[in-house]
């Protein structure tokens, strides 16, 4: 036999999928986002994510406001 998948992926593994353009729904919302020129921004809520580069690591920067 063969060893079950988990089905649940951690909050950095679904970062990491939005950055690389793997995943296009926003995880605040739920909603449709949009990638431009390194920002990915979700247009119903506002949230942002920057992926930047620096000391050999890929950082994230998440930026969301209520209401």
């Amino acid at each position: 036999m063969t060893a079950v998948a988990p089905l649940h992926r951690t909050l950095e593994q679904e970062l990491q999928a939005l950055l690389r353009g793997a995943s296009l729904e926003c995880l605040v919302c739920g909603e449709f986002v949009l990638h431009a020129g390194g920002m990915v921004t979700c247009p119903e809520c506002n949230s942002s994510l920057r992926g930047e580069l620096g000391g050999g690591q890929a950082q994230l920067q998440f930026d969301s406001q209520a209401g």
